[in-house]
């Protein structure tokens, strides 16, 4: 019971981090550092708290956040993406599995758009000038509670 306890509070400061994370970038457009690293940070108790092993559990999950992180830094590098968009995909990687990763990244193409769409036709009807500044972390923080919900909350289904 208690781990179970334990677990359900790592996935409810996680969320509330996701949330917080997606209300910034959607009002500054940045995604801070501090915000990023306590996603990175509570991830070794999250795998703490599952029972993963050292090896190759802990392992495989950190080669997961630093591929996703290399990734999408080069994305980041060619302009496609701000960079706490990349920090806050990196920390997430460290919280779920590649097959979940897999599953989040595509969710995130599919919002982002949408969160895409949204913002060029605000940014015309409101006629800033400029390009827009697409708040990517809205979709990546959408994918990711919708992951969280899907894979931790929703036994029943």
């Amino acid at each position: 019971m208690t781990g179970e306890f334990f677990q359900m509070a790592l996935i409810g400061a996680l969320s509330a981090l996701l949330i917080a994370a997606a209300i910034t970038d959607l009002r500054s457009r940045i995604i801070s550092n501090r915000l990023n690293l306590a996603v990175a940070a509570l991830a070794p108790l999250w795998w703490l708290a599952c029972g993963l092993d050292l090896w190759p559990g802990m392992a495989v999950q950190l080669l997961v956040g630093a591929i996703v992180f290399i990734l999408f830094a080069a994305l980041f590098a060619a302009g496609m993406m701000g960079g706490g968009d990349v920090k806050l995909l990196g920390a997430l990687a460290l919280w779920f599995p590649w097959q979940a990763i897999l599953s989040l990244i595509v969710l995130m193409a599919v919002l982002g758009g949408l969160v895409t769409i949204v913002t060029v036709i605000h940014h015309r009807v409101r006629k800033k000038p400029g390009q827009p500044e697409i708040p990517y972390g809205v979709a990546i923080s959408i994918s990711a509670l919708w992951l969280l919900g899907e894979r931790y909350l929703n036994h029943f289904a």
